[in-house]
């Protein structure tokens, strides 16, 4: 039977979560992560004018590190997502392999929006 609550659900978050974050989509990187990232990068920029290589060195380590910290991310949701549906069967939990091949629509459309 088909669960529109269920189906309207975001995708990349876990069932039944009630908090604020479950109106919108669940982010990649922890805000720390992200803060980190910018405040290095923002140094990198802000040191330029009188170091501008070892600028340049840490803008490459903030874009490597959040190019890392991505990939690990996806990972790890792609291992989640595939743990929900491989061991299905699909004459019983076809509603459940919906919303697995939703999630993967909505993870690759965000990818493709970067």
């Amino acid at each position: 039977m088909y669960d529109q609550t269920r189906a309207q659900q975001p995708a990349d978050q876990p069932r039944g979560r009630t908090d604020h974050a479950a109106a919108g989509v669940e982010p990649l990187l922890t805000s720390d992560e992200r803060d980190e990232i910018v405040r290095r990068l923002g140094h990198a920029i802000n040191t330029f004018a009188d170091t501008p290589m070892e600028a340049l060195e840490e803008a490459d380590a903030a874009l490597d590190e959040t190019s890392a910290q991505l990939m690990k991310a996806l990972a790890e949701r792609r291992r989640a997502l595939r743990e929900g549906w491989q061991e299905q069967d699909p004459a019983t939990r076809s509603v459940e392999l919906r919303l697995a091949l939703r999630q993967y629509r909505e993870i690759t459309q965000r990818l493709l929006r970067l």
